[in-house]
C-alpha cells in the first residue's frame, strides 16, 4: 500500500536582529564635502556586518542608503540598493493631543505591537535585519529600543555591534564618576521647569555621587549651557563634549566658578553632550 503519510513541513530558521552602529556626523557634513571614510569612525567588523544585509529596520530610509553608500566604498553589498528592503519606524502622529485625553491620536499597545511585528516579519521568515539609527547605537537614547525589545518578545536573536556611543564617548572623556552615571534625556524647554529639573538631578548627583548625563537640540545648545551655569553649584564639576568623533570635536572638564569666567562659545549645528558631578 503506498504510503500517505504527509511529509513534515519546515519552517525556515528565524533571523536575527543585528544592531548596527551608524556615525555620528549626521547633519554636520556639507553637501558639497566628501564623507570621512567610515574606516575611521566604525570597526571594521561593523562594516561587514552591515554589507551582508539585505533587509533594514530605520527612522529614514533616505539617510540609511547613504550610509550604505559609503560602506559599499569599503566592503561590496550583498544586493544593489535599490533591490534592499528598509522599512522606516512608525512615526509618532502629528499636532494629536496628550495621551489620556479626548482625541488622543497616540497609538494603542495593539497597535504598536502589530506595527513591530511586521518590521520584524523578514526575521521570522530567516531574514537577518539590521537596526539603523540616526547617529551612534541603536536603541541608546533612540526609538529603536521598542524594536528591540518586540524582537525579544518574538524570540529573535538580538547582536548588538561594536561603534561609537556619543553618551559613553563623553563619560569617558569627562573624568567624572564613570561607575555610577545616568543619562536623563533632555531637560524642559521653559526656563522655570528647567531650572528646577536641573536643580533635582545635581542633588541626585551629590546624594549618589552620580554623574547626570543630558542632550539637547543642537540649536539650543548656547541657551542650555547658560541655564547649567546659572542654576548648578559652583563647586560642582561640568563637562561639555562636543562634535565627538569630528574633526575639531572637543571635550571639556571643569568647575562651574572656573566656567563662569571662561568664556565658551558653543555651535548650535553641532550635537553635544552635557554632564555633571556634584562635589
Amino acid at each position: 500500500m503506498p504510503d500517505h503519510t504527509p511529509e513534515p513541513t519546515t519552517t525556515p530558521r528565524p533571523g536575527r536582529l543585528l544592531l548596527i552602529p551608524n556615525t555620528l556626523d549626521l547633519g554636520c557634513i556639507a553637501p558639497d564635502a566628501p564623507a570621512p571614510d567610515l574606516r575611521d569612525v566604525l570597526p571594521m567588523g561593523a562594516i561587514r556586518a552591515a554589507a551582508r544585509l539585505t533587509h533594514w529596520v530605520a527612522e529614514n530610509a533616505k539617510s540609511t542608503r547613504a550610509f550604505l553608500k559609503r560602506v559599499a566604498e569599503v566592503e561590496a553589498l550583498a544586493a544593489p540598493l535599490q533591490a534592499m528592503h528598509i522599512a522606516e519606524l512608525p512615526r509618532p502622529p502629528k499636532g494629536g493631543a496628550k495621551a489620556g485625553t479626548k482625541g488622543d491620536c497616540q497609538p494603542d499597545a495593539a497597535t504598536t505591537a502589530r506595527a513591530l511585528a511586521t518590521l520584524l516579519a523578514p526575521a521570522v521568515q530567516g531574514h537577518d535585519i539590521g537596526l539603523m539609527s540616526e547617529a551612534g547605537l541603536p536603541g541608546v537614547a533612540d526609538p529603536g529600543a521598542a524594536v528591540v525589545r518586540a524582537a525579544h518578545q518574538l524570540g529573535l536573536q538580538v547582536v548588538p555591534i561594536s561603534g561609537p556611543s556619543s553618551l559613553v564617548l563623553a563619560l569617558a572623556a569627562s573624568g567624572l564618576q564613570g561607575q555610577s552615571f545616568a543619562f536623563v534625556g533632555y531637560l524642559p524647554v521653559d526656563g522655570s521647569q528647567r531650572a528646577q529639573r536641573i536643580r533635582e538631578l545635581e542633588m541626585a548627583s551629590r546624594k549618589a555621587q552620580q554623574t547626570q548625563l543630558v542632550i539637547e537640540t543642537p540649536y539650543r545648545n548656547p541657551a542650555l549651557w547658560q541655564a547649567l551655569l546659572a542654576h548648578l553649584q559652583p563647586q560642582t564639576w561640568l563637562s561639555v563634549s562636543c562634535g565627538l568623533t569630528l574633526d575639531g570635536g572637543f571635550s571639556h572638564t571643569d568647575t562651574v566658578t572656573h566656567w563662569r569666567s571662561r568664556p565658551l562659545d558653543l555651535p548650535t549645528d553641532v550635537p553635544a553632550v552635557f554632564s555633571w558631578l556634584a562635589a
